[in-house]
């Protein structure tokens, strides 16, 4: 029952604000005017990624069971995340491009200041001798950073389609819920449908044709809760399979933008600069229209998921 209540809450607390935030983001401007790679037809607010911070750290600090210190570093780091991605969001309602490099670290900076608050990757059990492998604590330094540096991106980077990073975002945050529950892990569960109702939320608004963006404020944030989420959750487990869990649950986001990583690399292109070869545009160069592109990714991500829950329900017999 308490989670039911902290994802209406939180679902609640974003769709009620988002409109709000909408008519204050179009009076000042703030918004995303289509241009040659986005393809969307009318001016759009870039508040979506506001309103979801807002209400998720609203349920968080009233209902979570996080301790109070995990709590106000998860809070500082998100704040971080969520600042820049502001200033970035505002430089593209200009026309104008900000920098890489301090979206860069602010982004690594959020990143230590989890793990400084005892939210890390520590080690896994080898599956074949049952000797716990627990890396020394530069290497746990470096998973830890590289693993939320890179959820928080991949999820970034997906957001090029009304409904898609959203689509992909709840499915991931439903699919830890339940991983945290088969794991009785309480702050994790807290954590995925607090998340889970903020997005469903945003994607009330989201959804084709979308009546506002998340922008990078909103994707980063999103992916940087993800991360923890998983750091914090499944990856306490110390198992080969407990590593996977947040990977399969991810599968679209990671794989597709390795792939674009390795396209980009390949043609000797900044791997920052962006493009159209993520899956979303791939299939839209197929042919295929908005509706079918989020349905497609998101049932492929629904499969991920189901199957990463049937290997946990396996390996927990």
């Amino acid at each position: 029952m308490n989670y039911i209540i902290e994802f209406i809450v939180t679902f609640g607390i974003v769709a009620s604000l988002t409109p709000i935030l909408m008519k204050w983001f179009h009076k000042i401007g703030f918004t995303d005017k289509p241009t040659k790679r986005k393809k969307h037809k009318k001016i759009t607010p870039l508040c979506g990624g506001l309103g979801m911070y807002i209400g998720f750290f609203i349920t968080f600090f009233v209902f979570a069971e996080e301790p109070p210190e995990k709590a106000f570093w998860i809070f500082v780091g998100s704040t971080l995340i969520v600042a820049i991605g502001l200033v970035d969001d505002y430089f593209k309602a200009i026309g104008k491009e900000f920098p890489i490099f301090p979206r860069l670290v602010i982004q690594v900076l959020a990143a230590i200041l989890v793990y400084k608050a005892g939210i890390s990757f520590t080690g896994f059990t080898n599956p074949f001798t049952g000797v716990y492998i627990e890396p020394n604590t530069f290497l746990q330094f470096v998973l830890t950073v590289t693993w939320i540096f890179g959820v928080t991106t991949v999820i970034n980077w997906s957001d090029g389609m009304d409904g898609l990073a959203g689509s992909i975002s709840v499915i991931a945050s439903g699919t830890f819920f339940l991983a945290a529950i088969i794991l009785m892990q309480v702050e994790s569960a807290s954590m995925s449908i607090i998340l889970a109702g903020a997005i469903v939320g945003f994607l009330v608004y989201n959804r084709y044709p979308a009546k506002v963006f998340m922008g990078d404020s909103g994707a980063n944030f999103v992916g940087f809760i993800l991360s923890i989420i998983a750091l914090d959750g499944a990856f306490k487990q110390a198992t080969v399979l407990s590593i996977i869990i947040p990977i399969l649950a991810l599968a679209v986001p990671i794989f597709d933008n390795l792939f674009v990583v390795f396209k980009r690399f390949k043609a000797g292109q900044p791997v920052y600069q962006a493009d159209r070869r993520q899956i979303h545009f791939r299939l839209q160069r197929k042919g295929l229209n908005p509706n079918q592109i989020v349905g497609f990714i998101t049932i492929i991500s629904i499969v991920c998921s189901i199957l990463s829950i049937l290997l946990l329900f396996y390996n927990h017999q």
